[in-house]
């Protein structure tokens, strides 16, 4: 194969700029103390996101996942849906830019597992995407992505030979 980095970097953006899609509607620019903006968790994503979980656990074959799900996902809607909006878009950004990669693959590998053992039983297309959602994140881990194209390839040849031992675990 000709550059395989090269082609993991371009999957890389592409999965990264999927996250940042998915995540557009879930956050809202709001305002500190009236004047410094941050991005936070739109009202109508709060709303939503517990009534979609309960879908998805209502038909659920998984008993463990099902009962996780109603228990502690959708009786903590709110923390969950901060908690999906802001992973979503640390690695959405973290991929796009290669920035501290590893970690975000892990976070992505995370929410990905979890989406799909959440959707599994709905359809054929649902268990296929989850899966190159999930193989797309192991392959951006063991590849080290961020290392092509990416901020991580920077920060790795800035740094001293102490610092880089820890570093290479996150990028």
């Amino acid at each position: 194969m000709v550059a395989p980095q090269f082609w993991i970097a371009i999957l890389r953006v592409v999965v990264g700029i999927w996250f940042l899609k998915a995540v557009w509607t879930k956050l809202t620019i709001a305002m500190a103390f009236g004047i410094v903006p941050y991005p936070a968790v739109s009202s109508r994503f709060l709303a939503f996101q517990p009534k979609r979980v309960a879908e998805f656990a209502a038909g659920n074959p998984v008993a463990w996942y099902k009962e996780f799900l109603e228990n502690t996902v959708v009786t903590h809607g709110k923390v969950w849906a901060m908690l999906q909006a802001y992973g979503e878009a640390a690695v959405g950004v973290g991929l796009v830019l290669g920035l501290l990669t590893g970690l975000c693959a892990l976070v992505g590998l995370f929410l990905a597992v979890n989406y799909g053992l959440a959707t599994q039983w709905m359809s054929f297309g649902q268990q296929g995407f989850h899966l190159l959602l999930t193989t797309s994140m192991i392959i951006f881990l063991i590849a080290r992505a961020g290392r092509a194209w990416g901020i991580d390839a920077l920060i790795l040849s800035r740094t001293s030979a102490g610092a880089t031992r820890w570093l290479k675990l996150v990028v």
